[in-house]
This record gives structure tokens, sequence and C-alpha cells, in this order.
């Protein structure tokens, strides 16, 4: 098996790591507004933040490795793209959806439902390089 460089998914995680950094900071900003060094101290907006945050820390890391690995497997790089694409769209949405309210709301559901399509596509198309083109 030759060694792929995953380079269209490299820029993906860039671009979804500079977003993991921008809810960081949201993050720290707002615990230094409210002086609220754990938890969200009842504050609505350092809850948002701090919920935005844990959202993309729990669903992004799995999505990421399940597209370097389609990548690395040498899957159409017009796959790579479109799930990449859909998949910093989802976090984006989400995120927004999640800084607006702990709610239900059509942005966190449909960042939520892309982020698992996105991971059950690409999870599919890592079984078939793995299984049936190897």
């Amino acid at each position: 098996m030759n060694l792929v460089v995953p380079a269209a998914s490299s820029a993906f995680a860039a671009a979804l790591a500079l977003l993991g950094c921008a809810l960081t900071v949201r993050v720290i900003m707002n615990r230094v507004r409210t002086n609220v060094q754990a938890g969200d101290g009842g504050d609505a907006r350092l809850g948002q933040a701090v919920r935005a945050h844990a959202n993309f820390a729990e669903q992004t890391p799995l999505a990421l490795l399940v597209l370097v690995l389609a990548e690395a497997l040498g899957a159409p790089a017009l796959a790579i793209y479109v799930l990449g694409a859909v998949l910093v769209v989802a976090r984006l949405v989400s995120a927004w959806g999640l800084s607006r309210s702990l709610g239900a709301t059509p942005q966190r559901q449909a960042g939520a439902g892309l982020t698992v399509l996105t991971v059950v596509v690409t999870s599919l198309l890592v079984l078939y390089r793995v299984f049936i083109v190897h």
C-alpha cells in the first residue's frame, strides 16, 4: 500500500481547529466576564459557550479521523472535499445554534444531523476502501 499524505482532510482539520480555538476563546471570555472558573455559574451565555465548545469537542475528532482515514485509503478527492465541506458547515451551524440557545434550534438540529450523516457516509467509504478495494 502506498502512503498517501491526506492533504485535503488536513486542510479541513486546520479549518475545524480554528473553529475550535474560536469556541475556546469564547468560553474564556465568558469566564472572565462572569468570574466563574468551573461550570457555568447559572449564567446562560457562559452555559451556551461551554455547551457549544463541548459539543464541538465531542463530535469533531471522530468525524475528522474517518475523513483522514478515507483519504489515506485513497478515496476520491471529490468525496473528501464534499464530506469535509459538509463537516465544516455542520460544525459551524451547530456552534451557531448552540450559541443562540441551549434548547432545540433548527441550526443545532441541522448541525447534528449533518455531522452524523458525514460520519456515517465517511465510515462506509472507509469500510468500502478497506474491504472491497484493497
